[in-house]
């Protein structure tokens, strides 16, 4: 074990081929535990905090190695932002490798960048490394099973790097476009 390696709560194993979990043939990561409990969670059985399986990160990243027509990694769960440290460096590699970085969590872009927030180091330092962070709870009131990589409209699909350049939410807008009708 080497003294960047650390370990990683999940809820299964890694589900090494998704296309339904964003762009392309994915890896996705499903973390153990989460604080928001949404109505109608796809994943309650992620949200025991204490469930799960412990997973080193030189497990996934070897695994994000043998990787070969993968367009990138999903980090899901659970609640991401609940490990990111570890996830980081998990991010990280796949960035190493090539690979996009999609996250999705419960939280909103401004409370995770939030200076205010004890969490703040290690959510940039994971964010760093994010492509495209989906951000939001899950509202079941707002369930749409029109939307792309979403559960539900109030969550956000942002572009990680435009938003932490100009310090405000810069939203991919070629998928929220396509789902309005406004591309063809």
């Amino acid at each position: 074990k080497g003294s960047d390696d650390m370990n990683l709560r999940l809820a299964s194993d890694l589900t090494l081929d998704s296309i339904v979990d964003g762009p392309g043939l994915r890896m996705v990561i499903w973390t153990q535990g989460c604080v928001h409990h949404c109505y109608k969670c796809h994943n309650p059985q992620t949200h025991k905090l204490d469930g799960g399986i412990i997973v080193n990160t030189d497990y996934i990243i070897r695994q994000i190695k043998k990787l070969k027509l993968h367009r990138g990694i999903n980090l899901s769960g659970g609640e991401p932002f609940l490990q990111a440290g570890a996830l980081s460096q998990v991010a990280k590699s796949a960035k190493e490798y090539g690979l996009d970085v999609w996250c999705y969590t419960g939280f909103l872009f401004e409370e995770l960048i939030s200076k205010a927030n004890p969490l703040y180091r290690e959510n940039i330092k994971l964010l760093d490394y994010v492509d495209v962070l989906v951000d939001g709870k899950f509202i079941y009131s707002k369930k749409d099973i029109r939307l792309k990589f979403r559960g539900s409209s109030n969550q956000r699909i942002i572009d990680v790097k435009s938003s932490l350049e100009h310090n405000k939410v810069i939203l991919k807008y070629e998928y929220m476009e396509k789902e309005l009708g406004l591309v063809r």
